[in-house]
């Protein structure tokens, strides 16, 4: 790679937001950023968690600071928002990351367990996209990457909750980028097939199989691919996309 490219991917004196970042896909995100020289503010309901994958990066000698945050309470994201400017007194990169599952079949899926799942996945991207708002217009940029899912986009038995909050995102995403791209604000999805994290190593041998049979690359992915992604979406090497859904799914959704 050329010194050019490898400039252009640079994130030093970048700050980035990520959600959900203490475990998994998230604290993959926030590493990866850091190490390509962003500052990171990662956040998490769970304090000690998301504090221990703060603590990795800054031994490494990143930059990484770690706030509580349930996004699903609208005074915590203002609190995140608050402590990200109080810090370094700017945002560029936001990735919209935290997400919960509450499975059933539709006929026996409790109303609460609908409304909780839209109200985290989906309605936390509202608010704290648009808390934001005021910070990425008055610098004239910034890069919002929102995490939905390939079954936001061809659904999946079991999950109507999931699903319809992981499609919102999309419909959400493509507004906001139509909405912002004259100030040259840009706002992605990336849409992750089987990827393979703590959660999914507690599934039977023959499950994971039966799914990495079914992916064209016959394997399920890693965090770190969605965290390159990431690297990209928010570099000045993706400085003229927006508004695109980005399939890292080893092509489950061809």
């Amino acid at each position: 790679m050329t010194k050019k490219y490898k400039k252009l991917f640079d994130l030093s004196g970048k700050v980035a937001i990520v959600t959900g970042s203490s475990r998994g896909i998230g604290a993959s995100i926030a590493e990866a950023l850091a190490e390509f020289g962003a500052s990171v503010v990662l956040s998490s309901r769970s304090k000690e968690a998301v504090d221990e994958v703060a603590n990795k990066i800054t031994k490494n000698g990143y930059n990484a600071l770690s706030c509580e945050c349930h996004v699903g309470e609208e005074d915590q994201l203002k609190n995140l928002i608050d402590t990200t400017l109080k810090k370094y007194d700017k945002i560029d990169i936001l990735v919209n990351n935290a997400g919960i599952k509450k499975d059933n079949l539709l006929m026996r899926m409790d109303k609460e367990d609908f409304d909780t799942v839209v109200n985290t996945n989906l309605s936390s991207v509202f608010n704290l996209t648009k808390s934001s708002i005021r910070t990425f217009l008055k610098q004239r940029s910034g890069s919002i990457i929102n995490i939905s899912s390939v079954v936001g986009v061809k659904g999946n038995a079991g999950q109507s909750n999931y699903s319809a909050s992981k499609a919102g995102i999309i419909g959400f995403s493509k507004s906001v980028a139509l909405e912002l791209g004259s100030r040259n604000i840009r706002c992605n999805v990336i849409a992750p097939g089987f990827i393979e994290t703590e959660m999914t190593a507690k599934l039977d041998e023959e499950t994971v199989k039966s799914w990495r049979d079914g992916i064209p690359l016959k394997r399920g992915g890693t965090p770190q691919d969605i965290a390159n992604t990431c690297v990209y979406l928010g570099s000045d090497l993706s400085s003229y996309m927006t508004g695109q859904v980005l399939h890292i799914d080893g092509g489950m959704y061809t």
